[in-house]
């Protein structure tokens, strides 16, 4: 029997109106490089609000839910 994992939950904070899916996963600490982030959306293993999305240049906003195996990011504008 498989082990299921746990979602690991968290909020990651912006300070702009959006950023580009590929930008955000490497922002929020999810890979280390641009080229990783490429290949995790282009290969369809990120959703988005609920959605699988292949387009990494997806504009990503305060409310939205990213989810990457077992972890789902919840974006929230940084308040100034």
């Amino acid at each position: 029997m498989s082990e299921q994992k746990e979602t690991i939950r968290e909020t990651v904070e912006i300070s702009t109106e959006f950023i580009k899916l590929d930008s955000f996963l490497k922002f929020a600490g999810m890979l280390e490089t641009g080229g990783q982030a490429k290949e995790v959306v282009q290969a369809g293993l990120v959703s988005v609000n609920g959605e699988i999305c292949t387009m990494r240049g997806k504009k990503i906003r305060p409310g939205d839910i990213i989810e990457v195996e077992h972890y789902r990011l919840e974006v929230v504008r940084r308040a100034d």
